[in-house]
């Protein structure tokens, strides 16, 4: 350990093995050290499940009911990946796919009026959608050819439209869209988080409709993706990625100190051991005093014995909540993932429901995703604080990562991780060079 490196990550979380097989690719030598005996922080995966039981205090599993504990890999951070989104082309881009194996995710829903509905992506489920009257579904499925025939750099599919000068809310007024279609269009097309960019230029929300739509076209069923045996597999697959590259992995191993000199990091101290750096990348947890906390997300993982009602008994799917439906600032996600994903045993499932935390009352909050459930065999709730760096890390050269969101996609860990990259090393990841190959599918 005690040998020059040009860049340590601390901590094992996916945020951190992304940098580390991006950094470790691009040719710098890389020491990547964690506290804990495990792959993944705060994104592992628990086996088996008596491990989770243990974490939240609960008394443990019956093996007759749930099966054999090892048959289970329950996500602390469970996420879909979009198939043609930022996360895939990572890791396409490390090499990384030629370790796991991912599965389409049967179905994407949203929640209107107390029932949920298939989201609608092309003309024909437009028109076929129960989300709508007759009058809108023309008007939106007018609005779906329109984005899907926009090309950005080709001004004449622009149709009276300038992308940049008019805002997202004057796209859908010039469409003649309602306020529920806005709202799924929103928040389950285009997957942001609250209705602040309503006034934001158009183009970013076409952007985000057209990966969606693209990456529905790859595979067929949803936009999602999710690996086999759940997300610990991400961090373990950089991992092995790293140390094909050169990288170091030391697990179990305390950091006890960073070591600055002036105002800029040299290195950490672990057990009397100093290994020198040049660049530090880590999770809050590693900088307490570097970090400021900005609110709280609620997870609830629930174990059922069934798939989610009114959803075709998908055996994967995604539920999003927009905020204006239940009153709230930010929106409710709701994902399951069950046996085909070889993390739970025969016949169960793992439902996941998450939000921002708004009130003193943050279990209220999420009822209407966990009522969206059917009867739960068992619950296990955690409320994290939300951190932030104070600063860009350009000064000091320790750049920290934002703890996880409340959503259930992986778009915003994808955009903190580029954002760390281009601080880090002053240049944008260039992602032409990635080619999207569909073999890695089940």
């Amino acid at each position: 350990m005690d040998e020059e490196y040009d860049c340590i990550v601390l901590g094992t979380g996916l945020k951190e093995c992304i940098l580390s097989g991006m950094l470790s690719v691009s040719g710098k030598k890389v020491l990547h050290v964690d506290r804990n005996k495990y792959y993944g922080g705060e994104s592992a995966s628990i086996t088996p499940l008596q491990e989770l039981f243990q974490k939240f205090g609960v008394k443990e599993p019956d093996e007759k009911e749930h099966g054999r504990g090892r048959d289970w890999n329950v996500d602390l951070v469970p996420k879909f990946l979009m198939a043609n989104g930022l996360l895939v082309k990572l890791l396409i881009h490390t090499g990384v796919t030629r370790y796991l194996e991912f599965k389409s995710v049967e179905g994407s829903y949203v929640y209107k009026g107390g029932k949920i509905y298939k989201v609608p992506v092309d003309q024909k489920e437009a028109l076929s959608s129960d989300l709508m009257g007759i009058f809108e579904k023309r008007r939106f499925r007018n609005f779906l050819i329109f984005v899907q025939d926009f090309q950005e750099n080709d001004p004449k599919t622009w149709k009276d439209v300038d992308p940049q000068r008019m805002s997202a809310y004057q796209l859908y007024t010039k469409f003649g869209l309602d306020k529920n279609t806005q709202d799924f269009t929103g928040h389950a097309l285009a997957l942001y988080l609250n209705d602040d960019y309503i006034n934001e230029p158009a183009a970013n929300l076409i952007r985000r409709i057209k990966l969606y739509s693209d990456s529905l076209a790859r595979y067929g069923k949803s936009p999602y993706l999710y690996p086999l045996y759940g997300l610990g597999e991400l961090p373990q697959g950089f991992a092995r990625l790293s140390a094909i590259y050169g990288g170091t992995y030391m697990l179990n191993t305390p950091v006890d100190e960073i070591v600055f000199e002036g105002s800029s990091v040299v290195g950490i101290k672990s057990g009397g051991v100093v290994a020198k750096c040049k660049q530090v990348f880590c999770d809050p947890s590693y900088v307490k005093e570097r970090v400021k906390k900005t609110g709280q997300v609620i997870r609830c993982i629930c174990l059922l014995n069934h798939p989610i009602p009114n959803t075709r008994d998908a055996l994967s799917t995604q539920i999003i909540i927009p905020q204006n439906q239940v009153n709230r600032k930010s929106d409710i996600y709701v994902s399951l993932v069950s046996n085909t994903h070889q993390v739970s045993a025969q016949g169960w499932f793992i439902a996941m429901v998450s939000s921002k935390v708004e009130t003193s009352n943050p279990e209220l909050e999420i009822k209407p995703g966990l009522d969206l459930l059917g009867p739960i065999k068992q619950k296990f709730v955690s409320i994290s604080d939300y951190y932030e760096p104070i600063d860009d890390g350009k000064d000091s050269k320790v750049f920290i990562s934002k703890s996880y969101d409340a959503t259930s996609h992986f778009e915003t860990t994808c955009l903190d991780v580029l954002d760390i990259y281009k601080r880090a090393t002053g240049e944008e990841f260039d992602f032409s060079k990635i080619k999207l190959e569909s073999d890695d599918v089940q």
